[in-house]
């Protein structure tokens, strides 16, 4: 018998023989009684004892201890309150029922912690139908879902999780945008972030002795430990995850100055709900407009977000910075004056990735748990611990057999993500789990016909209730909560995320993985909309367009709520334009349900948006452009778009598909001078004639 298999039998029949016994019992009796322990010497079970009581704590299943007066250590004495073990009852009412079934449906198969996030839902599901079970609902869609894409990431992913879990320093190799260059790094791993479509881990850095966020993406090769030892570090108590997400580009950093930007009261509302946070906005003297006073750290980041604002921003301070915002823009009507006049290009193309991308770097030792190590071929990258998986299958086997009902195998697989192989094995693990003396928790068998017949025994009451979520599962259902947020029609995730934080006594969010609030997004309008999908009525707003910089009127049919990459957005029909059209939540100004109800257009698919320009970022185009993009911006670019032309300087020329000239502009300017379209001349004099109009307002 594997190793793991017998700690996991050793572990599970300790917990029941505490639980049996109700009573405090001491190490000898545990020595004696329980299934694993008897055959060991002393200092055999005093090593593999102390082992499974971290273990177990690790998991949040803590034992207590009553030392004796005399401190004699054989007559210490163990035992498990129930609450150590079990999950408080949670009561979800049918609409947060719903919701956690919209949940499941919409990250099944899809999400990195998918199948943690399967048994959380299992366990706090009990006694009620369960969400595994029951249809889809399609009021809400999502192209970014969380996913950890392409086989090398998906192991990095899955091994700072667990030395996450494990407190583990890791060592790799990181290729570092500022400095292009490809360098070691050894941390200690505190958090796991998901923003914007990707993961970032973030952890002190030995090399610079400060914390640092890392994007996973940027790692090559595998991720390694850096020793041998149980745990290599404690995380400081202060570390705060949100210090790291809730932030803007151009605040990464040191803070340099602060800069004072003049806004149009055209779009200040739209600055004050999404960017109040980072700095001050007030109403101008003159009375006319608004002042935006905000640190920067970084300069150029700053200058692209007021330049991609276009005539609803300007720069009035520093002068230091406004000089460098006047060089840039006379840069960018240079440019694009005349032919375009750009280094030699050449079509050889360099390659990103470093050699050695399977080799873990020097010294590393890949100790990788047997749990993790058993994921092959599965569809998603986190893997649950055995352990909770056996402990919510125990359960489900246990209340079948009390019902004198028997589960069909096939059904039982599918619920739980299990092969036959690992159904079979688990099942004949919880057969040898007991309570000691013989006393088995039940007896299970997989018959001829594909059905499951269990014996529970009288004495199983500890897996009879669902056992408390373990730390991957809690994570994996709060993270899947913040992925998805208040988007639901049918049902509200944010009071199903309150009840099982306070049953858990902590919030998951703050160890291991944090999902980051996205940035086009609006938690009031949001519900606005919720509100007239499921009533049926029709959706009054004011919507900004942003390429157009006008405030717009419309009365549509909303029928979806769905996130892309750059946000959420209502999916709706627009009967005034007859057709499709999608709205960012964070350029609608306002929203109202009327009373006016409309009958849904069974026709509408709104699936290829889903699958396509939400999750890639490309809008279906109808005309391409040729982008420069300048040596200092060319790594950042190779990442985002599609590269057709390399520079021998470093620069690179992209290709931008594009429906409106407007949208095309606004992103060249975004760049702050380090983008120049070459291609067609109609783009090209657009970005030249939007980039003078700037220049002319900047203070000389």
């Amino acid at each position: 018998m594997a190793k793991d298999t017998e700690k996991l039998i050793r572990q599970l029949s300790l917990i029941s023989y505490l639980m049996a016994e109700r009573r405090p019992v001491t190490a000898p009796e545990i020595r004696r009684d329980v299934e694993g322990y008897s055959a060991m010497n002393e200092d055999a079970f005093a090593r593999r004892f102390y082992a499974d009581r971290s273990e177990l704590e690790a998991l949040g299943i803590v034992l207590s201890v009553e030392k004796p007066q005399d401190g004699l250590v054989e007559q210490e004495q163990y035992s498990l309150a129930p609450e150590n073990f079990h999950l408080p009852p949670i009561e979800f009412d049918d609409a947060e029922l719903a919701a956690l079934r919209t949940a499941l449906h919409l990250l099944d198969g899809k999400f990195a912690y998918a199948e943690p996030l399967r048994l959380a839902l299992q366990q706090i599901s009990w006694g009620r139908p369960s969400p595994l079970d029951s249809p889809a609902q399609h009021t809400i869609a999502l192209g970014i879902t969380g996913a950890a894409d392409g086989h090398e990431l998906s192991q990095r992913l899955a091994k700072i999780e667990t030395a996450i879990f494990r407190r583990k320093t890791i060592l790799f190799e990181y290729y570092t945008m500022a400095r292009d260059a490809l360098e070691r790094r050894r941390v200690d791993p505190y958090q796991l972030l998901y923003q914007g479509g990707q993961f970032y881990l973030v952890g002190h850095a030995h090399e610079r002795d400060a914390v640092r966020v890392f994007r996973l993406s940027r790692i090559r090769g595998k991720v390694g430990y850096a020793t041998k030892a149980e745990h290599d570090f404690g995380r400081p108590a202060d570390f705060d995850p949100r210090a790291y997400a809730d932030r803007v580009p151009w605040q990464f950093g040191e803070p340099a100055a602060s800069a004072e930007v003049r806004i149009s009261s055209r779009i200040a509302w739209q600055v004050q709900r999404h960017f109040g946070r980072y700095g001050d906005l007030q109403p101008a003297a003159d009375g006319d407009d608004f002042i935006f006073t905000t640190a920067y750290a970084d300069s150029r980041q700053l200058l692209a977000w007021v330049l991609g604002l276009g005539e609803n921003a300007r720069l009035t301070s520093p002068p230091q910075l406004v000089a460098e915002l006047r060089e840039r823009v006379r840069a960018l009507v240079s440019r694009h004056s005349g032919e375009p006049d750009v280094p030699p290009l050449t079509r050889d193309r360099v390659a990103l990735d470093a050699p050695g991308e399977s080799s873990a770097p020097a010294g590393a030792e890949d100790d990788q748990p047997e749990e993790q190590a058993e994921a092959s071929g599965a569809e998603t990258v986190i893997r649950p611990e055995r352990f909770a998986r056996l402990v919510t299958l125990a359960s489900i086997l246990i209340d079948a057999g009390r019902r004198g009902r028997r589960l069909d195998a096939g059904e039982l697989r599918a619920r739980l993500k299990l092969s036959e192989q690992e159904l079979a094995e688990d099942i004949g693990v919880l057969n040898v789990v007991n309570f000691g003396a013989g006393t088995y928790v039940l007896y299970a068998e997989i018959g001829p016909d594909g059905s499951v017949e269990v014996d529970p025994e009288p004495y199983g009451d500890a897996f009879a209730r669902p056992a408390r979520l373990l730390p991957v599962e809690a994570k994996a259902l709060i993270a899947a909560i913040d992925l998805i947020g208040e988007h639901i029609p049918e049902g509200s995730l944010e009071s199903v995320r309150r009840k099982v934080v306070a049953a858990l006594g902590e919030d998951p969010a703050h160890e291991g993985l944090h999902v980051a609030s996205s940035v086009g997004d609006d938690q009031e309008v949001a519900g606005v909309v919720r509100a007239a999908i499921a009533g049926g009525r029709l959706l009054a707003i004011e919507y900004y367009k942003e390429n157009e910089g006008q405030l717009v009127a419309r009365v549509v049919e909303p029928y979806q709520l769905v996130n892309g990459r750059e946000g959420w957005y209502v999916a709706s029909y627009d009967p005034e334009r007859d057709g499709v059209r999608h709205f960012r939540l964070d350029r609608i100004k306002s929203a109202e349900v009327t009373a006016t109800p409309f009958e849904p257009r069974g026709e509408i698919d709104f699936s290829a948006g889903v699958d396509g320009w939400l999750r890639t970022g490309e809008v279906p185009a109808s005309s391409r452009a040729h982008v420069w993009i300048s040596p200092e911006r060319a790594r950042w670019a190779r990442e985002e778009r599609t590269v057709i032309t390399e520079g021998r300087d470093g620069s690179i020329v992209v290709e931008l598909g594009y429906a409106g000239l407007d949208w095309l502009v606004r992103n060249v300017l975004k760049e702050a001078g380090d983008a120049v379209v070459l291609e067609p001349a109609s783009a090209r004099e657009a970005v030249r004639v939007a980039a003078a109009g700037i220049e002319s307002a900047v203070p000389a």
